[in-house]
């Protein structure tokens, strides 16, 4: 676990990243990473001095498997509440198929896209709570405010945290050895609109799913990841 900024921490899942926010009597989770990692959840949750019913929320910037995978047992191991966008709540409640994608642009993308992207496997399904819009400002943690980012996933939001402005954007891209392209697109056009919008925000960080937070100089390399694309 790793320190973003205060009270925000990135919470490494193997390869995938979820999100602890300690910002007040509930803690809230983003996203749950693949399938067997609730103990890594858990032990994040027990580092902050806390307990697994401080757990309360469970919120999600998509629906891939990557981040939806321990979400159930979480779900039991808690008892949180859960937020998806609409358009990926089939998925979580039906634990899959998933939607067909195209790789993303570069060596890495189409590397993972081959070895990762299953959209066949299934996942053990939960139920949504509660489903959220664009624009809707969450109140937890303190304000958590979606901002919809389709492309990648067609239900990826990104939430920015209100009175820290930090950004945590799901899979809009990953930052695994430099910015880049997600590991696929199911609509790249969409997909490269959502990853200038996101620049357009101007975060003063930013987190992803896969790869390093981004803490210093973020509006610039953000800027200069849109353009070469």
């Amino acid at each position: 676990m790793k320190k973003i900024i205060d009270g925000a921490y990135l919470v490494p899942m193997g390869n995938s990243n979820a999100v602890l926010l300690d910002a007040g009597p509930d803690l809230v989770l983003i996203d749950a990473g693949f399938p067997g990692k609730t103990d890594t959840v858990l032990a994040a949750i027990s580092k902050l001095g806390r307990k697994p019913s401080d757990l309360q929320h469970l919120v999600f910037t998509h629906g891939h498997p990557d981040h939806i995978g321990s979400a159930a047992a979480l779900v039991r191991a808690t008892g949180a509440r859960t937020y998806m966008h609409a358009d990926d709540v089939p998925l979580a409640e039906s634990g899959g198929p998933f939607r067909p994608m195209t790789p993303g642009r570069g060596l890495l993308p189409s590397l993972l896209y081959r070895l990762v992207w299953k959209p066949d496997e299934r996942m053990e399904p939960f139920r949504i709570d509660q489903r959220i819009a664009d624009g809707e400002t969450l109140p937890l943690a303190g304000g958590l405010r979606a901002v919809h980012l389709p492309g990648h996933c067609a239900g990826q939001v990104g939430f920015l945290w209100q009175g820290q402005r930090l950004l945590i954007a799901g899979d809009v891209f990953m930052n695994n050895l430099g910015l880049g392209d997600p590991v696929g697109f199911e609509n790249e056009e969409e997909g490269r609109r959502s990853q200038r919008k996101l620049a357009a925000l101007a975060p003063q960080a930013v987190c992803f799913g896969h790869g390093s937070a981004i803490t210093r100089d973020t509006p610039a390399r953000l800027e200069r990841a849109t353009v070469r694309r």
